[in-house]
């Protein structure tokens, strides 16, 4: 059995605004606009996974902006992690959508 690693996942790699050189890891198609940390760890934690926010941190090509990073555990490789992440948030901001007070 192997050991759970620890991911590290960016904002950027599930913001439809950016490119695919700008860091984006995913299809526009399952990407949502400007997802925050805690969106993406609750993404996360529905996917199954253990999830560690750090909120502080910037990327170093992404220095001017302080939107955090969050920690994946799991023995999955990082590609399935980050699609798994990307779909289930596209399901959470299209259910937040629907919901209306009546």
């Amino acid at each position: 059995m192997e050991r759970e690693r620890k991911i590290v996942i960016w904002p950027f790699f599930f913001d439809s605004s950016k490119s695919r050189r700008e860091g984006r890891r995913v299809p526009r198609s399952i990407c949502v606009e400007n997802p925050t940390i805690e969106e993406i760890a609750e993404a996360a934690r529905k996917c199954g996974y253990k999830v560690e926010i750090d909120g502080e941190a910037k990327h170093p090509a992404h220095w001017f902006e302080s939107k955090g990073r969050i920690f994946v555990y799991s023995e999955d490789k990082k590609t399935v992690i980050v699609k798994r992440i990307a779909t289930k948030l596209k399901e959470l901001r299209r259910g937040r959508g629907r919901k209306r007070s009546s």
